[in-house]
C-alpha cells in the first residue's frame, strides 16, 4: 500500500506552510494562557438581565459555545447576535460583549455603536483595531488578547474569557475547575492526532481521509451543537471545502427526509455524527435510528466521540479532532489552510464603500460628546 500524504510529516510542513496546525498541537497551552489572560477581567456592572454575545465567523463562535455550556448552568438568556445591529430588546439590563479578533470588523463596530447608543452593559474583546481604540476613549471595560493570529485559530482567546466573565457577573460557577480538566484533555487528544501519529492511529487523519472528496455534513446535539457549527468552518476555512452542519434532534424533522431521493448524489457526502458517551438515552436511539435509516443512501458515516467528563472538555476535544482534520484535508488537497483570499478580497470590496467610515464618524462623535479630561 502506497505512504500516505499524511504520513509525510516534511509534506504537511510543505503545504501548511503558516503552520495553522501548530494551533492544533498547542491547544492546551493557548486554552492555559487565555485563563491567564482572561483572569484579568474587572467589572462594576450588577448582574445582567440578559447577554449577547455580538460577533462573525471565528470572533462568534465562542459565543455559540458560551450558549451550549450555559445552557444547563444559568437561567440567564445568551443569545448570539451576528448582525449590524442588536436586537429590539437589547437595553440597560443587558450585557452586551462585543467581540471581533481584528477589532475591524464592520459588524461589530456597528453593534458596539448600537450598544453604545442603548446604554447596554458593554464589554470589548478584541487583539487591538478600532474597538479597542473606541473602547479607550468612551471607558467601555475591554479585554485585550494575543494578536497575530487567523481569528479561527484564537478560538482560546476569544471564548476562554466569556466563561470567567459569566463567572465574574455571579452567572455561572466551577468554571476554574472545568477549565483544568480541559487543559489535560487536550494535551491528550493533541498527543493522539499529532503529525508524527501515522494514519492509522491518529483520529483526525483518519477522518480527513474518510472525508476526502466528499462534502462533510456534521450532526452535533446538546452541547456539541457549536461543535458541529465550528467543524463545518473550520472545513471552509481551512480545508476550502463546501460544509453543512446540523443538530439533533431538529435534523429528524426535516434533514433525514432531504436524503430519500438523494441517489448518485449522496455519495458525494460524508457524515459526521458528533457523540458522547453521556449521550440522553432518547437522543442516542435517535442517533442510532438515524445512521441506519441513512445507509441505503451511500454516503459515507464518520463517528468523533468526545473526550472528559465535563461539558467544557467534552466540547473543546471534540472541536480540537475537528481542528486537526480540517488542516489534514487541507493537505490532502494540497493548498494551504492559512490564507482565505475570498473572505480578504470580499474586505477589500466592503472598504471601497461608506458603511465602515459611517459607523466611526459617529463613534468618533460619540467619543467627543463623552470626552472628560
Amino acid at each position: 500500500m502506497p505512504k500516505s500524504r499524511l504520513d509525510d510529516v516534511e509534506e504537511i510542513r510543505r503545504i501548511d506552510k503558516s503552520d495553522m496546525l501548530a494551533f492544533s498541537v498547542d491547544a492546551a497551552k493557548h486554552l492555559q494562557e487565555a485563563a491567564h489572560i482572561a483572569s484579568n477581567i474587572s467589572l462594576d456592572y450588577p448582574k445582567p438581565g440578559n447577554i449577547i454575545i455580538a460577533g462573525m465567523g471565528g470572533s462568534a463562535i465562542g459565543g455559540e459555545l458560551l450558549k451550549d455550556w450555559a445552557r444547563n448552568k444559568t437561567k440567564v438568556p445568551i443569545e448570539v447576535s451576528r448582525d449590524y445591529s442588536l436586537p429590539a430588546y437589547a437595553g440597560p439590563r443587558s450585557l452586551v460583549v462585543i467581540v471581533s479578533y481584528s477589532g475591524d470588523t464592520e459588524e461589530s463596530l456597528s453593534a458596539f455603536l448600537d450598544a453604545t447608543n442603548r446604554k447596554c452593559m458593554t464589554f470589548c474583546l478584541s487583539s487591538g483595531g478600532k474597538l479597542l481604540e473606541f473602547a479607550k476613549k468612551l471607558r467601555v471595560p475591554h479585554l485585550t488578547v494575543p494578536s497575530g493570529m487567523p481569528p479561527r485559530a484564537a478560538l482560546p482567546y476569544l471564548f476562554v474569557p466569556l466563561l470567567i466573565l459569566l463567572e465574574r457577573q455571579g452567572v455561572a460557577f466551577k468554571v476554574s475547575s472545568e477549565i483544568n480538566e480541559s487543559t489535560g484533555i487536550l494535551e491528550r487528544v493533541a498527543e493522539q492526532n499529532a503529525p508524527n501519529k501515522p494514519v492509522k492511529n491518529n483520529p483526525a487523519k483518519t477522518l480527513a481521509m474518510g472525508v476526502a472528496e466528499t462534502v462533510p455534513v456534521i450532526y452535533g446535539f446538546g452541547i456539541l451543537r457549536g461543535a458541529a457549527q465550528r467543524f463545518k468552518q473550520q472545513f471552509n476555512e481551512n480545508a476550502k471545502t463546501p460544509a453543512k452542519w446540523e443538530v439533533f434532534p431538529e435534523l429528524d424533522h426535516n434533514e433525514v427526509v432531504g436524503w430519500e431521493k438523494a441517489g448518485d448524489l449522496a455519495k458525494h457526502f460524508s457524515t459526521i455524527f458528533l457523540r458522547d458517551n453521556d449521550e440522553p438515552k432518547e437522543v442516542r436511539s435517535r442517533i442510532e435510528i438515524t445512521k441506519k435509516l441513512l445507509q441505503p443512501s451511500g454516503s459515507k458515516q464518520l463517528e468523533v466521540w468526545s473526550q472528559g467528563d465535563s461539558d467544557l472538555a467534552k466540547m473543546m476535544s471534540t472541536i480540537l479532532v475537528g481542528d486537526f482534520a480540517s488542516v489534514y484535508l487541507a493537505v490532502l488537497h494540497g493548498v494551504d489552510p492559512t490564507p482565505v483570499h475570498t473572505i480578504t478580497l470580499l474586505k477589500e470590496k466592503l472598504n471601497q464603500t461608506d458603511t465602515k467610515a459611517r459607523m466611526l464618524s459617529e463613534l468618533e462623535k460619540l467619543s467627543r460628546a463623552n470626552f472628560r479630561p
